[in-house]
């Protein structure tokens, strides 16, 4: 079981309360974006083309346990840019875990050795190291060489001095079942604690827009890789840090819609409107995200910038909940595994979809003049003083 079972426990009863006292939005895992800035330029990314203005800003300690406290998820991943470039990373993990949430912290692991006396293996902690395949595929991915055997030595630096490591892929249309299937078993042999895969999210903003699957692609991929578990190097399963149910998803044996709201994001700009992968307005508060957001008009058959997604943090969330909702369902499924042959189930139609919309510069416009009038601001009081 790759998702520890003190863990699997304590967020299914989180997500049984939810059920119980009838509330039908709630979060799963909070999305802390504590900065933007990142030691790597990854062609595939929406994240760090910024102004360096913005890249330059950073959340606080107590703006981020604000955040912990607002929303209330059980679960923690403190995503960016790269997080260890925040010099207080250690405080806000702290933070976090004092208030009893599992956190997990995504890194490229650039620095992940130089940093790691920082922290304490916990039941609460895991590393979560960004790998999108082998030395080839990941360096070329991340755009630098070198970068694969820099993150496989720190995972075996992490493993050893005890912490909880997993590794996060994401898959873009290049990707050959065979070779993914040959990566999943040498991670597998590595000793990590699970593996967290997703199809990437087409950013408007990435620089390479030529490498995004779309759903039908999506499936055909995870179903070729899924065929070859068990028949490689690594005779056993795969663990993954996800649900069966997610992953069934991904094979296109489950018909889900998106629930933005199961993974909310919190960056320097607010609360991130709708979701993670798309910021197309903040809220100032979590209680203003979830009473103003029209989440109706958001998600696959919704909006045309949703119609390729199957990204984890739209649907995980909605696999868990139907978990705990019709466990029966999800016990089958298990039992049963993922299907890899056969008719996929009916997707959702895209026909009444509302047209994209295209917002990114209004509210980094506005980020910038707040950051310029707080600078002329303190520049006067300089002058002042002096």
């Amino acid at each position: 079981m790759a998702v520890p079972l003190n863990q699997a426990l304590r967020v299914g009863a989180y997500v049984l309360k939810q059920h119980l006292i009838g509330n039908k939005r709630y979060p799963l895992v909070l999305m802390l974006e504590p900065l933007f800035r990142c030691n790597l330029a990854c062609a595939g990314c929406g994240k760090i083309d910024y102004p360096a203005e913005i890249l330059n800003q950073r959340l606080s300690v107590d703006e981020c346990m604000q955040a912990v406290d607002e929303c209330g998820a059980p679960v923690v991943v403190i995503a960016g840019g790269e997080p260890l470039l925040h010099k207080e990373i250690d405080q806000i993990v702290e933070g976090a875990i004092a208030r009893k949430k599992f956190v997990i912290v995504c890194t490229n692991a650039l620095l992940l050795e130089k940093k790691m006396d920082l922290f304490k293996p916990s039941k609460w902690f895991s590393w979560s190291v960004h790998l999108d395949g082998s030395r080839e595929e990941h360096d070329q991915a991340v755009c630098q060489t070198g970068v694969y055997d820099r993150a496989v030595a720190a995972i075996a630096e992490s493993k050893r001095r005890g912490f909880r490591t997993i590794i996060n892929t994401t898959l873009f249309n290049t990707a050959e079942p065979e070779k993914v299937a040959s990566f999943f078993d040498d991670v597998m042999a590595m000793g990590i604690d699970g593996i967290s895969v997703s199809p990437g999210y087409a950013y408007e903003r990435a620089p390479d827009q030529q490498h995004f699957l779309n759903r039908t692609k999506t499936k055909e991929l995870f179903r070729g890789i899924f065929r070859r578990q068990g028949k490689g190097t690594w005779k056993g399963k795969w663990a993954f840090n996800q649900s069966s149910m997610f992953l069934d998803f991904l094979a296109g044996n489950q018909t889900f819609k998106c629930t933005p709201w199961g993974n909310p994001c919190r960056t320097y700009f607010g609360w991130q409107r709708p979701c993670y992968l798309l910021g197309e307005g903040y809220a100032k508060s979590y209680k203003e995200l979830m009473e103003s957001t029209d989440w109706d008009r958001y998600g696959v058959g919704n909006y045309e910038k949703c119609a390729d997604c199957m990204v984890h943090c739209g649907f995980e969330a909605t696999a868990v909940a139907e978990t705990v909702r019709k466990p029966w369902r999800a016990l089958a499924q298990v039992a049963r595994g993922i299907r890899t042959e056969g008719p996929m189930t009916p997707d959702i139609p895209l026909d009444r979809q509302r047209p994209a919309e295209y917002v990114f510069s209004r509210h980094v416009e506005t980020a910038l003049t707040r950051i310029r009038a707080r600078k002329d601001k303190l520049n006067e009081v300089a002058d002042a003083a002096d």
